[in-house]
């Protein structure tokens, strides 16, 4: 399966399999639909199909649309005959519709730096008094009208029906050399004639192969880093029918109707607050913020020349340039965009035409209905120059935060050295300490309705002056930097009407994640009040409560500290949403059942697993679920890749194997330790299934070659890696603290040698898959193992060579 599921979209298997799958609890049935599972097949007879009454003639599908009709006993054979219909959808469309476009050639670049070059930015006339405001519009207008010249807005029709890329003039012009050769041969049939046609066809062919192969290098080449956009491509051009874009009509008529609809939602949850203005937040942390940060440092050159380079390249409608135009040439611009931005910091004014924002509706799922509005996503672009400058004032900001220890210990959300991982790993370990020590785990997710979007801008001015100590030009830059927001929905050509955005931080903006933490940092006391372990990512936050089986009472405490976060969100207008908040009881004791009942009688719905930061997390912390998710995944881009295959070199596919199959084969694969040995052979099956589209070897053959071939390590090497990576770091202060607590080094009563071998010292556990499985025994137990020479490397990178030849060694030995 795990080679055919590579090379079809899809698949109908159908026959006598001897399972009895009505019999849900026979282990071989469990682990079969469990393997159906992970490679997304779905089984869909669900009645006897044999006299004994049981089910062993089975329908599986992926990817077709099958509708069991009957099962008739024929008298025939003791097995019954199924009947169903196949349906099977192919569209074919060639609407045109006209777009507006830009037009860069390959000297845009140089005679965009020779005009603006040749005719400064700012006029002669130019005030180094002048306002901030006035400084971006004349620099906008300036730039705007240089590229105006090199390259004209022009109108174009594009057809969606499927356009073959890599046609270039050459590819044409061999083309119709081969059409006038195979007429002549026609005509004439003569052996010379012939000849000359299979010379231009394998001409022809040739020159395809490479172009194709040039167009695939170069898209992977240019988004090797960011496989968000490598995808989107890819799948673009396997599967042109997939557009997530929006569907509806396009006309200024929609636009304003999705611009009401997203304002209108924002204003109907702030109505449906039960506001509590009387509910006063905890009392400050007692840090000392000595100096409060009252003004900004200047920026200069090289440090702007820094926030750019690192800057996506990601273009707004409000630009004046093309943001990667705008990286080439931004050596005659460096100067104007430098003076902006120390005008702004300077004066505490953030420009007004940097505020608005532009929202491209997008369909959130294939599937659903183009004409319900709710079914869009609101995707907000800002102005590169409004990213420059935030970007300028989150690095001086930061440094405030860090210095005085303001935000909260357990916010992991984009923070440095923190991730959803570190976050993740610190939670699983707390549930399997809890687990090993016999007690039951209440672990609930907390589900916001647009955190981001209701935020109220007093409070956060509040949040900023009281609780991190902002004041004068500081403080006066956030006040601008939140007022007269505005957004306007763009589809196609055409646009809505401007709206205000009177709450919430800017969406896809830099300084809004940080904003919504800072917003947030009352929460954490209010959750440690009540002797209740908490994680947060963003607007993401875990509770998590351990319950002794002698003590089922302390479960009060958990409903107490809900009504007091409900209560508190409410006089922040956040809006908890009950009806998405999860619940999972993880462990198995005498109490279980009783938890659950009484957690149903609060009127909280208790699940068998959630997801939790993108990772499943199931009552039994054995991840099955999980790894299905991950195999069912990796097999869909495993198909993608074994499509452009052929088109394309060893060394770009195995830049999409890394972008698409590693990236989730290793994403919190740290959590994984310890699980039985199955459950990471399907894992397993994924790399090698990679290993083989990539080499091109039959399934015949041995893998471990292949894998050695490629310096690939094997998933259960990969994943004590990740592990010891993550101890290094905690060792040498690279890692949240809330990491390095969880590992104690190994000091003996007397001076012995081991003393100086950065040894950890390794906690007893009484369970084997819960308490040997926790990161805080796993982890020190595979770090004690490692060669001293390993465990005192000088740096990361010395580290990562260092560990990864000795587990290669270790592989393939």
């Amino acid at each position: 399966m795990s080679i055919l599921i590579t090379n079809y979209d899809a698949l109908l298997i159908v026959g006598d399999f001897n399972f009895h799958v009505d019999n849900q609890c026979d282990q071989k049935v469990k682990e079969f639909m469990n393997l159906l599972d992970s490679f997304d097949l779905r089984q869909l007879v669900n009645q006897p199909t044999h006299k004994a009454g049981h089910t062993l003639d089975l329908v599986i599908t992926k990817g077709l649309k099958v509708d069991i009709k009957q099962v008739i006993d024929t008298g025939l054979s003791d097995h019954f005959l199924l009947l169903f219909n196949i349906e099977i959808m192919i569209e074919n469309t060639h609407e045109k519709h006209i777009v507006k476009k830009r037009f860069f050639d390959s000297s845009a670049t140089l005679k965009l730096t020779n005009i603006l070059t040749n005719q400064s930015v700012y006029s002669a006339n130019y005030n180094s008094e002048e306002n901030v405001n006035s400084k971006v519009e004349r620099f906008n207008t300036k730039v705007r009208a240089a590229v105006d010249i090199v390259a004209p807005e022009k109108t174009v029709k594009k057809s969606s029906s499927i356009v073959i890329p890599w046609k270039t003039q050459r590819v044409s012009d061999l083309k119709r050399t081969c059409r006038r050769a195979e007429r002549k041969w026609r005509k004439t049939k003569l052996t010379i004639d012939y000849e000359i046609l299979k010379v231009k066809i394998t001409e022809y062919n040739n020159t395809v192969r490479l172009e194709r192969r040039c167009y695939f290098s170069k898209i992977i080449n240019n988004n090797a880093s960011n496989p968000r956009v490598l995808f989107s491509t890819i799948d673009h051009l396997l599967n042109p029918g997939n557009s997530k874009e929006c569907l509806l009509s396009t006309s200024s008529k929609t636009c304003e109707a999705i611009a009401v609809f997203f304002n209108q939602k924002i204003n109907d949850i702030r109505n449906n607050i039960v506001y509590l203005p009387n509910t006063k937040d905890p009392p400050k942390p007692q840090y000392s913020i000595i100096n409060k940060l009252e003004s900004f440092t200047r920026i200069d050159l090289p440090d702007l020349h820094k926030i750019i380079s690192q800057m996506k390249p990601s273009t707004c409608a409000l630009d004046p340039i093309p943001t990667n135009f705008f990286k080439e040439v931004s050596g005659v611009l460096i100067d104007n965009v430098l003076d902006i931005v120390n005008s702004s910091l300077d004066t505490g004014v953030f420009p007004d035409c940097l505020k608005t924002a532009v929202i491209k509706p997008l369909l959130k799922k294939n599937n659903l209905d183009p004409s319900a509005l709710e079914n869009y996503r609101p995707i907000s672009n800002l102005p590169f120059l409004s990213k420059i400058l935030e970007k300028a004032v989150i690095m001086q900001l930061n440094e405030h935060l860090n210095k005085h220890a303001i935000l909260d210990k357990f916010q992991s959300g984009f923070r440095t050295n923190h991730s959803t991982e570190t976050a993740l790993v610190k939670v699983v370990n707390d549930l399997r300490v809890n687990a090993d020590r016999g007690h039951l785990s209440v672990l609930i997710l907390l589900d916001l309705s647009a955190a981001f979007d209701t935020i109220d801008h007093n409070i956060l001015k509040n949040r900023l002056s009281q609780w991190v100590g902002l004041s004068g030009s500081v403080l006066n830059w956030f006040e601008s930097y939140l007022a007269g927001r505005k957004f306007f929905v763009s589809c196609g050509n055409y646009n809505s009407k401007t709206h205000d955005i009177l709450y919430g931080v800017p969406q896809g903006s830099i300084l809004g994640p940080l904003l919504f933490s800072i917003y947030m940092l009352p929460l954490g006391q209010i959750i440690s009040g009540h002797n209740v372990s908490y994680h947060s990512y963003a607007d993401d936050t875990q509770l998590y409560l351990s319950i002794a089986p002698d003590d089922p009472k302390s479960l009060d405490s958990l409903t107490q500290c809900l009504t007091c976060i409900s209560e508190w969100m409410n006089s922040n207008f956040l809006k908890l949403n009950k009806e998405k908040t999860e619940i999972l009881v993880i462990g198995n004791n005498g109490y279980n059942e009783a938890i659950r009942n009484k957690l149903d009688a609060l009127g909280l719905k208790v699940k068998s697993e959630v997801k939790s930061l993108g990772v499943t997390v199931d009552c039994n912390l054995n991840f099955k679920s999980h790894i299905n998710k991950i195999t069912r995944t990796a097999f869909f881009h495993l198909r993608n890749i074994a499509k452009v295959r052929p088109l394309i070199s060893s060394k770009d596919a195995e830049k999409l194997v890394h972008a698409f199959v590693f990236s989730r084969l290793d994403y919190c694969n740290a959590l994984l330790s310890g699980l039985p040995k199955k459950d990471i052979n399907r894992l397993q099956l994924v790399q090698n299934a990679a290993a083989r589209i990539l080499t091109r070897k039959r399934k015949s053959e041995h893998i471990s070659p292949v894998l050695m071939s490629l310096h690939w390590l094997p998933v259960s090497f990969r994943i004590d890696f990740k592990i010891l990576l993550m101890v290094y770091k905690a060792l040498n202060n690279l890692a949240p603290s809330y990491i390095s607590e969880c590992l104690t080094p190994y000091i003996p009563n007397r001076n012995l040698r081991s003393s100086t071998e950065c040894l950890l010292r390794i906690p007893r556990a009484k369970l084997k898959r819960s308490g040997e499985a926790a990161f805080c025994c796993y982890a020190p137990k595979i770090w004690n193992s490692l060669p001293v020479g390993i465990r005192q490397a000088n740096t990361v990178e010395h580290f990562k060579k260092l560990l990864k030849t000795h587990y290669f060694n270790m592989a393939f030995s």
